[in-house]
């Protein structure tokens, strides 16, 4: 896979870029301190805007890596209202594995799908990625509904496979093959 870090991408609505030590507040308003928002992910709703802004930082720093993918999701016109991050890139089989997270006053609007989407599309088109693959708690059917938006296939559930703010849960793969991407 060639690597390029954290690039500003763009959608129609979207600019997928750099988390700034400016995004704090929103952030964390948007989205790190929502318990429902957070509900099947695998941190907890921040309740100090200040270990928010510790963790911003953090991702900051890590920008120094070509390998390094996070970006902020920024609504044109709205600002931040979420995020998104190759959680895990592996170099064995050149696959990578997209995470996310979206404040709840933007959910039922394709945002998230939008943002998947072009990842995606950065993943296989710029880094010549051979395979894209997410999970989700098999109790959050909003994500699994986004993955399969984005082209993605249902690959089976793994029995009690992940811990998140729910304790010990099943969890649906899915993925997208290059081949499939680009139809060969």
């Amino acid at each position: 896979m060639k690597h390029y870090g954290t690039v500003t991408l763009e959608t129609a609505r979207l600019v997928l870029r750099r988390a700034t030590e400016d995004d704090d507040e929103a952030g964390f308003a948007n989205y790190a301190s929502d318990e429902e928002v957070t509900k099947f992910l695998t941190w907890p709703a921040y309740d100090v805007a200040d270990l928010y802004r510790f963790y911003l930082l953090d991702v900051i720093r890590n920008y120094q890596n070509l390998d390094y993918y996070s970006w902020l999701i920024d609504l044109k016109g709205a600002g931040v209202v979420g995020a998104i991050a190759f959680t895990k890139v592996d170099e064995g089989t050149d696959t990578l594995y997209p995470g996310y997270v979206l404040g709840r006053n933007w959910w039922g609007q394709g945002i998230m799908t939008e943002a998947l989407s072009r990842v995606i599309r950065f993943g296989f088109e710029d880094m010549e990625a051979n395979r894209i693959a997410c999970y989700h708690d098999v109790d959050n059917t909003r994500s699994g509904r986004v993955m399969q938006k984005c082209g993605m296939t249902f690959e089976g559930i793994l029995r009690q496979a992940a811990y998140g703010n729910r304790g010990i849960v099943d969890i649906c793969h899915y993925s997208i093959l290059a081949s499939e991407y680009f139809g060969s």
